[in-house]
């Protein structure tokens, strides 16, 4: 280890760098086409950035669409590193405290795709500088916007700095000083509820859209959030555990399904409060869940969605529950890919594109994404797995072998 403190970080990057692009041919395959998706993104993106939104599908009406479906989605995802967090700091649950570095990888991919989201939503990058607080003008403390912004950055600190200090202490050897990062890692047990309910805000406090004028809005969203999120770490794990020799205990997987089994529940039982609300007594704030569910003046395209998101939901959340295989990683990956699916449609096109449709004049417009939208949507998509791939892989190596190193020290 050297003693130049300096060196010793410019040592850790390098090798960081060296194990996360390090791999067989099965991996540099998979690091390709990340690469060819992203690479179409950003040409699709530049086609965006000359002509404008015109070229999405995007309309007067319907102003908000894949982009800000996705990044409404990927906040939860971000948000649900919490329920590693917890339990493994709270409640000092050793097996979990074991994967909490991915979990925080996972939300560092995730939050990159949300502002990655909102920047080409905006139109183009040269607008993103009214969002940065002390440069922008911003209507502080009124504009939950705002608050968006600080919540969402300040949790991308906090998720990427405490990793940092933990890999890079174990990196030379040394056990990390609880007082230098523990402060933080409390702190962003507050912070990961508060990005995804001050998102929750952003659509709610919106008077002349009342399908989301809904009190229950704030905690689905945190349900939502604490089952897709998991489900996610839960299908990285998986790949890790099949494709890499890095140990994961059984029980690991154990524990998260009873989080995601919980949440998920939570999360049925309250959107069939939010139907009974919409249908039981149908006034005309009903319309906009009509339009979702059953179609409205002959305009149905989302209507199979939402039917397919509530079926993937209910399925996924089944197999989770009763499990005949006790955790087989086939069976988890499926009622994983089922859960994340159904709640990534619901919660994207079935929340966001309703409430634009009718119009506050009754006008009804279909909405679909256009393909340079798509293209960009995979482009920002493709660079979340890339980061998280960057940061989990050289992780696992670090982790590892401080693990080790720990076993050997005690023998």
């Amino acid at each position: 280890m050297t003693t130049n403190p300096r060196n010793g970080f410019v040592a850790f990057i390098s090798d960081c760098l060296r194990w996360a692009f390090t791999g067989g041919l099965g991996f540099k395959m998979y690091l390709a086409v990340l690469l060819g998706l992203m690479v179409s993104g950003a040409l699709a993106y530049g086609r965006q950035f000359q002509e404008g939104l015109m070229i999405t599908g995007m309309s007067d009406i319907v102003s908000w669409g894949l982009y800000i479906s996705n990044f409404t989605f990927f906040v939860g995802v971000a948000a649900a590193a919490v329920m590693l967090i917890l339990p493994a700091y709270i409640l000092k649950d050793r097996d979990l405290h074991e994967v909490v570095i991915i979990g925080e990888g996972v939300a560092v991919g995730a939050l990159v795709m949300c502002l990655l989201f909102i920047t080409v939503d905006m139109g183009g990058p040269l607008k993103v500088w009214h969002m940065i607080p002390g440069i922008g003008l911003f209507n502080w403390p009124s504009s939950i916007l705002t608050w968006d912004m600080l919540v969402l950055n300040g949790y991308l600190a906090l998720n990427s700095l405490v990793p940092l200090y933990i890999l890079y202490s174990n990196y030379h050897g040394r056990k990390p000083v609880g007082w230098k990062y523990q402060p933080f890692v409390f702190l962003s047990i507050f912070w990961a509820v508060s990005i995804h309910m001050v998102t929750a805000f952003l659509y709610q406090g919106l008077p002349a859209r009342p399908f989301w004028n809904n009190p229950l809005l704030g905690p689905r969203f945190l349900a939502s959030a604490f089952a897709a999120g998991p489900a996610v770490i839960m299908m990285v794990l998986i790949v890790i555990k099949e494709m890499t020799n890095y140990p994961i205990d059984q029980n690991i997987f154990r524990k998260l399904k009873r989080i995601i089994v919980v949440a998920a529940v939570i999360n049925l039982i309250m959107l069939f409060s939010e139907v009974f609300k919409e249908f039981y007594t149908v006034t005309h704030h009903s319309l906009s869940a009509q339009y979702l569910f059953f179609g409205l003046d002959g305009h149905d395209s989302l209507v199979p969605w939402i039917w397919s998101a509530i079926s993937l939901n209910v399925l996924g959340t089944l197999l989770f529950a009763f499990d005949p295989t006790k955790c087989n990683p086939k069976y988890l990956m499926v009622a994983a890919i089922s859960l994340f699916t159904g709640i990534w449609i619901e919660k994207g096109f079935g929340l966001i594109i309703p409430g634009f449709i009718p119009s506050p004049l009754g006008e009804v417009v279909d909405y679909s994404p256009s393909t340079p939208e798509i293209l960009i949507t995979l482009g920002i998509l493709a660079t979340g797995a890339f980061v998280v791939t960057i940061l989990i892989k050289p992780a696992l190596v670090i982790e590892h072998r401080f693990r080790e190193g720990r076993a050997g020290s005690s023998a």
